[in-house]
């Protein structure tokens, strides 16, 4: 047996990939980076992805399993992660098929039940973060949080965050991590923070890599809905109220409304399904509106994009509006204006 590099941009190779995930009841989802086949001849008998820090599309024939094909196709996605720089690794998996990866090095994050187990390869890399909350956690009175991408940070994201933080005694705001959107986390971090300075019960967070991420609910990243939509959303709305709404003492989450995207509206009804379980109550709030229309940072953007300035200043604080305008700015429009459909 040996292993092959696959070049997705090759129509043959793609097929061949596909055909055999689908025969293995999977799909190759279309952020994969760097694609393996182990072979047998001319045969395909496994295959492996890499996509940012998640290991994915792993499949091995019935009768191969157990007999190493795996952990060669494991071993040599890891390698090619870590010399793209990237140590901190995730894969999903069956529950069934867990036990296949906890010998190499995997350890079980969090599981939903006959449905998917989330692993990562470092045996206290959840508990190390939730000791990092622990410290920002309030005990008196009420606390309620908000989960924010702010691509860029608009009006109507201070409208949200106001109106929750009235709501509570303490208001932890979580600003998405991944870097796959057109303004990078640090910007956007910055945004929000310069963005929210005087609301003076508000505690700023990096989501981290454990709410909404591409390993927590990595179809909220790609650009067509699919049927993991529902299932990523549900698992993790689970993490973050059995594991971190424990350790902020969080009683309450606050969702906008979402007239637009599809996938964060399934998010939003994963939320109210699954959160009261653990105690946490939701809590959705209509939108800013602006002209009729909800304000949102898509709208935002293509605004951007066309260089309609006067309409851009109506929809974003004024901490916004001046980076926008700014040289540190520039190369970020410019590559919005070059591939504008990013979803979030």
């Amino acid at each position: 047996m040996e292993l092959r590099e696959v070049l997705l941009s090759l129509p043959s190779d793609k097929r061949s990939v596909e055909k055999f995930l689908q025969q293995q009841g999977l799909r190759l989802e279309e952020d994969v980076e760097y694609t393996v086949l182990a072979v047998e001849g001319e045969k395909t008998v496994g295959t492996g992805s890499l996509a940012g820090k998640v290991l994915k599309c792993i499949a091995v024939e019935a009768p191969l399993q157990g007999r190493g094909v795996a952990s060669r196709i494991l071993s040599e996605l890891v390698q090619e992660a870590f010399r793209r720089g990237r140590d901190h690794l995730f894969l999903f998996t069956r529950p069934e098929n867990e036990k296949l990866f906890t010998p190499l090095g995997f350890c079980p994050v969090e599981r939903m039940e006959k449905e998917i187990v989330l692993l990562e390869n470092r045996p206290n890399g959840f508990v190390h973060y939730l000791v990092s909350l622990r410290q920002h956690r309030v005990e008196k009175g009420v606390s309620g949080s908000v989960v924010v991408n702010c691509n860029p940070f608009t009006l109507g994201h201070r409208y949200l965050l106001e109106y929750a933080a009235s709501r509570v005694n303490t208001l932890h705001v979580f600003v998405v991590e991944e870097d796959r959107s057109a303004f990078p986390t640090e910007v956007r971090y910055r945004l929000v923070q310069e963005g929210t300075w005087d609301i003076k019960n508000l505690i700023l967070h990096l989501g981290g890599p454990y709410i909404i991420s591409s390993a927590t609910f990595p179809s909220y990243f790609l650009k067509e809905a699919s049927e993991g939509n529902r299932l990523y959303g549900r698992f993790d709305a689970m993490i973050f109220g059995k594991r971190i709404c424990p350790v902020l003492k969080v009683s309450r989450r606050f969702v906008g409304e979402e007239p637009y995207c599809p996938v964060t509206s399934v998010y939003n009804q994963c939320l109210k399904e699954i959160l009261p379980q653990f105690g946490v109550q939701v809590e959705v709030i209509p939108r800013l509106e602006k002209g009729g229309r909800a304000v949102s940072a898509s709208t935002v953007r293509k605004l951007l994009i066309e260089e309609r300035w006067e309409e851009v200043r109506a929809l974003v604080p004024e901490t916004t509006l001046k980076f926008l305008q700014s040289r540190e700015a520039e190369p970020i429009l410019d590559r919005l204006k070059k591939k504008p459909d990013s979803r979030h």
